[in-house]
């Protein structure tokens, strides 16, 4: 269906005059007391850091710091001090919502009741026509473990469709992927506080400043107590400003620099060939790949000195313990996999794993980045981390769930090729929940164009995003704190998010609207569950026996421990805050090693550089890569409706360096324009000296005109199906004109 138009300015004016109790202390007015404190955790990124709320009248008004809570102390960034504004927009959905392109705005409220019989309806004429798989559903990773397991049981048990994936294939599947080759097991090795006290740290392709701030933190403890830190990154970001070792990489060539340091460790003997031989397999594979990596090679492929490649090694290969992390720097690419591959390989070539203070990790970009991978809705996976083509895991969840395993379908699609089997005609329908793909996929214009080809699409969300607006049907969806049920954050701990007012209007919890669609089509069986924690109790019995078995933790246990690690195979169970020491047992394992595989032994794989699709070339001779600012999240959906933040950084803009702006005669704060091959898009330009000179950035969190994503390329990694957000080739100058959004933009009188 064709979109409706919006002003994004719209959007992010809209909180001004909005005065609701929570926004009075904001205002210079006297805010009220509140009545009640309510602990929970941030609605944002993936570190879940714990936050008091203060509720009245059943409003959102206002937060205390939580210092008890062991990740953040009390700590919060930007967006988690004004997260709880976001309630009182009048943007908030508090009816359902009917297409009517002759309304105000393109939509008509239509009663709950009668929204969730037209979307049964319509689905089930589909299917009547073209098949189960004629509807497809697309969830968030920022939903609770209890919803993304409700949505994984609905696609295929209710629906019986194999076409369900989330958008955390935006996220960490390609660090995931890595873990599996790897480890055999998908989770961050260690608690963050095994950070303080460790010699190395090295941050690959991660912007812990902006992107995951109190992460920061554990950095600075480390630093103070003599930690060396590494930063690779083709941008200086605020960590880098301090690190002891910068690595200014190309965008897209992180693998290089991986092998050549493997190999550096290798010829220098900085290698631990006792654990090796004893907890691994493949190392010789990768040793002769690692050969063909010469440092001067590597240096000149990745743009990295030769001597800083040389110190890399040596920091990293003469430390006693370390920790490496990463995130998507290195991961949003078509060989994203190989990237992470890379630095596992540094990992366990060292040695330093499975020990006190020696870790290896990704940062979780989405609240339930972690959790919301493990337990269905992804497309290859069922409960409990478990294989969806495996016969004998489909056989115990099909018993969980009180079906034939025959009737279980196999395994769909990646979210992107969704998109592509709709315009192919493929997909008639589609349902989608805290999912804004219009903004977040690349190559965003070909998304626009397959959302108009659907005959249905029922968008569950709480407030109209930019792609809620081609939806047929809206159903108005719950905020973070009007439910509960847990999130697993960066660390591997489950925590639980607690309910702190009810959903205003005829909006519903999201599990609730679930199961509403599944009895109006008539299939409500197995889906009446009364709370999260019925649903919660379920996934203990799914995941029972997996990988990610979370069969042990119960919402009492989290709240005493404040949080468990998973795996917690039984109520005795304490958790598993560290991977893989010395005789840890597992299922898969039994018993022979620490590590997921049948042997025991981790898994060396060979870390292939290979180039980036769509490079720089004589046309296209600039790197483009986007990313994060501290402000703002993810698509925008929510930080820009959060007045404050949005004066934080109210526009995109494109870093270029003080070279490149000289030779292209830019001026800084002067509008430009950048193209790729999908298109252009015109900002304004922020001459900065914390970038390469042959690289711009942009951040992705705004629509339309001003959508990095317009410019991105939509290559996937062949194995995670992850998209190359952070290079392709681009081009810039000066722009001609200024964009028409730009009058909006002055200060209304």
């Amino acid at each position: 269906m064709a979109t409706l138009p919006v002003d994004d300015l719209e959007i992010t004016r809209a909180f001004g005059p909005h005065l609701s109790a929570r926004t009075r202390g904001t205002r210079g007015m006297a805010a009220p007391e509140p009545d009640r404190l309510v602990k929970t955790h941030c609605c944002f990124c993936g570190q879940q850091c714990g936050i008091q709320l203060k509720v009245k009248d059943n409003e959102v008004i206002g937060f205390e710091p939580w210092e008890d809570f062991p990740f953040n102390r009390g700590m919060l960034c930007p967006k988690g001090v004004k997260r709880y504004l976001q309630g009182s927009h009048p943007d908030r959905l508090l009816t359902a919502l009917r297409r009517d392109p002759s309304a105000p705005g393109g939509f008509r409220p239509m009663p709950y009741g009668d929204a969730i019989a037209r979307a049964a309806s319509e689905i089930r004429r589909l299917q009547d026509a073209h098949g189960p798989s004629a509807i497809g559903l697309l969830g968030g990773a920022s939903l609770t473990t209890e919803k993304t397991y409700l949505l994984g049981k609905f696609a295929r048990v209710c629906l019986k469709t194999p076409y369900i994936d989330y958008n955390g294939r935006l996220c960490m599947v390609s660090a995931g992927a890595a873990n599996k080759k790897a480890f055999g097991i998908d989770r961050t090795t260690n608690p963050w506080s095994d950070m303080v006290g460790t010699e190395v740290i090295w941050v690959a392709g991660s912007n812990v400043a902006e992107c995951s701030p109190i992460t920061t933190n554990y950095i600075w403890q480390a630093r103070e107590l003599g930690a060396k830190v590494i930063v690779q990154d083709p941008r200086i970001t605020p960590i880098a400003r301090t690190c002891d070792l910068y690595l200014p990489v190309r965008p897209g060539r992180d693998a290089a620099v991986f092998a050549a340091v493997l190999q550096l460790m290798i010829e220098n003997g900085w290698i631990d060939r006792e654990f090796i031989a004893a907890h691994t397999v493949g190392f010789d594979q990768v040793a002769e790949y690692c050969a063909q990596w010469p440092v001067a090679r590597a240096a000149e492929v990745s743009g990295v000195p030769e001597r800083s490649i040389r110190q890399a090694a040596e920091l990293w290969g003469t430390a006693r313990s370390s920790f490496l992390f990463h995130a998507r720097g290195i991961e949003h690419h078509s060989n994203g996999v190989q990237n992470a591959l890379g630095t596992i390989n540094l990992v366990l070539a060292s040695g330093r794993i499975g020990k006190p203070k020696s870790g290896y990790g990704t940062i979780v970009g989405q609240a339930n980045g972690q959790g919301g991978r493990e337990h269905g809705q992804k497309c290859d996976q069922l409960p409990g981390w478990r294989d969806i083509s495996n016969p004998e895991h489909r056989q115990y969840i099909a018993g969980v769930w009180g079906i034939e395993e025959r009737e279980l379908p196999g395994p769909g699609v990646d979210a992107y090729e969704m998109f592509r089997k709709i315009d192919a005609g493929e997909i008639k329908g589609l349902v989608s929940i805290c999912f804004n793909p219009k903004v977040s996929l690349p190559d965003n214009q070909f998304v626009t164009r397959a959302l108009e080809k659907l005959e249905l699409y029922v968008a569950i969300d709480f407030f109209l995003n930019d792609t809620a607006r081609h939806a047929d049907l809206v159903l108005p969806g719950s905020l973070h704190e009007e439910d509960e049920g847990t999130v697993t954050q960066v660390e591997g701990r489950v925590i639980k998010v607690n309910q702190a007012v009810e959903c205003p209007g005829e909006a519903r919890q999201d599990w609730r609207i679930i199961q509403d669609l599944a009895k109006a089509l008539g299939r409500p069986k197995g889906f009446t569950f009364e709370s999260p924690r019925a649903i919660f109790d379920e996934l203990r019995i799914a995941s029972k026996g997996g990988v990610a078995d979370y069969s042990g933790i119960t919402y009492e246990k989290i709240e005493q421990q404040m949080g468990v690690f998973w795996p917690c195979p039984s109520d005795d169970h304490p958790g598993t805050p560290r991977l893989f020491e010395p005789g840890s047992v597992n299922p898969v394992a039994k018993g022979a090693g620490p590590f997921y595989f049948p042997d025991g032994k981790a898994r060396f794989n060979v870390a292939e550089y290979r180039p980036a699709v769509d490079d720089v070339s004589d046309e296209y001779p600039l790197f483009f890569t986007t990313g994060r600012v501290v402000s703002q999240f993810l698509s925008g959906t929510q930080t820009r409706r959060i007045g404050p933040l949005v004066d934080q950084y109210p526009e995109p803009r494109i870093e270029l360096h003080p070279r490149l702006a000289e030779k292209l005669g830019i001026a800084d704060g002067a509008w430009a324009t950048v193209e790729t091959r999908r298109g252009a898009i015109t900002l304004r330009a922020q001459v900065v000296t914390t970038i390469r000179p042959d690289t711009i950035f942009v951040p992705y969190h705004w629509a339309g005109d001003k959508s990095a994503n317009r410019l991105t390329v939509a290559a996937q990694d062949p194995i995670s199906k992850i998209p190359q957000y952070k290079v392709c080739g681009c081009r810039l100058r000066p722009a001609d004109a200024a964009p028409a959004y730009a009058a909006r933009l002055e200060p209304q009188q």
